[in-house]
């Protein structure tokens, strides 16, 4: 592979690229109907980020939001946290985009590790959804009421999404890969009337039963009247412990009429989803998102920096736990066709998606730094193997993506493609910094900040730097942020998330650098919270799961990803005495998290400490412990002062010791 280092330049556009850019079109109509004239992008973001209001309410004009009535005031105050957008609008999330479908074009290509690539027309879903949308009614379902899924990335999942909204009904999802009690641990708190769920999955070559598990979920959400049960496995008659379900097919054949698609109109701020980001005390953060300002900000982003076209194949590698699946719906608002892969991006082998990607046409292939890393080490040359040059740009997150990764993309896709290093976050639903096709691309570098986003560095005084590492945050409202978290008392929990280090301005948990010409790099977490392929886990979650065991007394987790390193998370147990950490514990300690909470968050090692290290009020000391893993010296990561043990932290230092020897 060819060496190149930070800040090589890898790819600038043509004269023709910056021509037929959808971002040029927005400024010739910004130019034509506001008389507002950029040189260049700086500029136009510049302005996105001051006249906020002017900008926000551009996209809607811009983007012909279907509404039944239009906003009164485009932001009441401009203010974080309780900026209220676009008051007195009444429209639909699902709405908009059956308002930019394609006849001609399928809205869906599918594809999973059994079934070969199939296409799905806009007719279907628009079918599929009216018809559980008339059953959600018939269920009592009304605006505000709950509907949950534990599904995987199949059209399935996507229709029941659509249906909900367009009832007003309150979207959340789970992967199947989740065990019941991390599901129960998001799911109980927001109380769903409707479940939707698969009886079983199945994952490299495998096949999941996840039907003692759906009954499990049914045993633990007394809220529930109904379970429509997808069936993936079985033939749907055979449920186990289920107990009140409906099967897929006969709820979209219960009426001899085929119902009418209808859309409930609401408020602007209705809310559309719960997403779910965690900490490291309590359950999961229920983040609520709003139908105006997720369609707002799915089509900026679709539109304005993947620079999606009605003819583009749009693909991300996701799962239904991840909000990039949510993102990835988006596209359908450029009119573009989604590509779904329902399966293992490595089984059979490392090149099923780059298979995938020629035999469906994908035009923009999302993916994650890990598995650009993965491709790397097994050795894999798919442009060798596979026509790729439909590809025209290649969409990295989850993630830092590292120099080598920048430079494996362009050898081994082709060399012509827009390599997008995006980042962002459940918490708003989207990428904040992320890839603009007026600019260069440089190496390990992501583009810039995304338009109406003011994305800045802050030092630990608050003060903006640049070329200097430092928090992540974000100095203006956007449309996406949430509206609050579910049951949060007093925005308890909401202000301690986000505003709790700078009072007014959002941070958001990473390491950011900004340079002179606005590009900047992502350096990893801030904070101790889990990031595993893309999906961020609250380390109480693992800690509940592992402290179950009545041999373990106690245990701390880390992640270690940052850039240009691989993802590695170490945990550490302190044991009952006589208890020895032997391979029997290890298995049994790995089973517990993979069941309890998912495959991806099974640490990959596991280390037997005589105590964890605790602060003077009893929290854990988990991001001094990474950071002193990450080979941060003690002296400036932790003051022995503020600790309760602090004889506790020394097995760290020589533990950094021992591995560099």
């Amino acid at each position: 592979m060819t060496q190149i280092t930070e800040g090589s330049l890898l790819w600038s556009p043509t004269e023709d690229d910056k021509t037929q850019a959808n971002l040029t079109h927005y400024m010739n109509w910004l130019a034509q109907t506001r008389h507002l004239h950029f040189a260049d992008y700086a500029a136009l973001w510049r302005w996105s980020v001051t006249q906020i209001e002017e900008f926000w309410q551009s996209l809607w004009d811009y983007f012909d939001v279907r509404a039944s009535q239009p906003p009164a005031a485009i932001l009441a105050e401009r203010t974080m946290p309780g900026a209220r957008w676009f008051g007195g609008a009444r429209l639909n999330y699902a709405e908009n985009f059956f308002a930019r479908q394609w006849s001609d074009r399928p809205a869906m290509y599918y594809q999973d590790e059994e079934r070969p690539l199939q296409t799905i027309a806009w007719a279907e879903i628009q079918e599929k959804v009216a018809a559980l949308a008339q059953t959600l009614r018939d269920l009592g379902v009304q605006p505000g009421d709950r509907v949950v899924a534990y599904m995987p990335h199949i059209p399935e999942t996507i229709i029941a999404l659509f249906a909900a909204a367009s009832v007003g009904a309150v979207w959340s999802s789970c992967s199947p890969d989740f065990g019941s009690r991390s599901v129960l641990d998001r799911f109980q708190q927001i109380e769903p009337k409707v479940l939707l769920a698969v009886d079983g999955y199945r994952y490299g070559g495998k096949a999941f039963d996840r039907r003692e598990t759906v009954a499990e979920l049914q045993d633990g959400l007394p809220t529930l009247v109904q379970t429509i049960v997808v069936p993936l496995l079985t033939d749907g008659h055979d449920l186990g412990r289920m107990t009140q379900t409906m099967v897929w097919g006969d709820v979209l054949t219960q009426t001899a009429v085929p119902p009418k698609l209808e859309f409930a109109q609401l408020p602007f701020d209705h809310p559309l989803w719960v997403l779910y980001s965690s900490g490291t005390t309590g359950k999961p953060k229920p983040i609520v998102q709003s139908h105006g300002g997720i369609l707002l900000e799915h089509l900026k982003m679709a539109v304005l920096h993947l620079d999606l076209k009605p003819d583009d194949r749009f693909f991300w590698y996701t799962s239904t736990g991840w909000m990039m699946w949510n993102f990835l719906i988006g596209g359908l608002l450029a009119g573009a066709s989604i590509v779904i892969y329902n399966g293992s991006p490595g089984y059979p082998d490392m090149n099923v998606l780059w298979r995938l990607a020629a035999q469906s046409g994908i035009t923009y292939f999302g993916t994650s730094a890990a598995f650009v890393s993965a491709c790397i080490k097994a050795e894999i040359h798919p442009n060798q193997a596979y026509d790729l040059h439909a590809v025209k740009a290649v969409g990295s997150t989850g993630s830092p993506l590292s120099v080598d990764g920048f430079a494996w993309i362009y050898e081994n896709v082709n060399d012509g493609l827009a390599l997008e290093s995006v980042s962002g976050g459940t918490d708003l639903c989207t990428a904040f910094v992320g890839g603009c096709r007026l600019l260069p691309i440089y190496a390990g570098e992501i583009q810039g900040a995304c338009l109406g986003a003011k994305v800045q560095a802050f030092d630990m005084d608050g003060q903006v730097v640049v070329d200097e590492v430092g928090e992540l945050v974000i100095t203006e409202p956007m449309p996406s942020m949430p509206l609050y978290f579910w049951n949060d008392v007093n925005h308890a929990r909401y202000l301690d998330s986000y505003f709790a280090m700078y009072p007014g301005v959002w941070r958001h948990g990473d390491w950011i650098k900004f340079n002179e010409r606005g590009g900047c790099v992502i350096y990893g977490r801030s904070d101790s919270t889990i990031n595993r392929q893309g999906i961020r886990m609250g380390t109480s979650e693992i800690y509940q799961a592992v402290e179950a065991l009545d041999e373990v007394l106690d245990s701390l987790i880390v992640d270690l990803e940052l850039l240009g390193r691989e993802s590695y998370m170490p945990l550490f147990v302190v044991l009952r005495e006589g208890v020895v950490l032997d391979d029997d514990l290890r298995q049994r300690i790995r089973q517990k998290i993979r069941a309890d909470i998912s495959p991806r968050h099974v640490p990959d090692e596991i280390f037997a400490i005589d105590q964890i290290p605790y602060t003077l009020s009893g929290k854990k000391m988990e991001v001094p412990v990474r950071r002193i893993l990450l080979g941060h010296p003690l002296e400036k990561v932790a003051n022995p002062g503020a600790m309760r043990n602090p004889e506790a932290i020394n097995y760290f230092v020589q533990l950094v010791e021992k591995l560099h020897t």
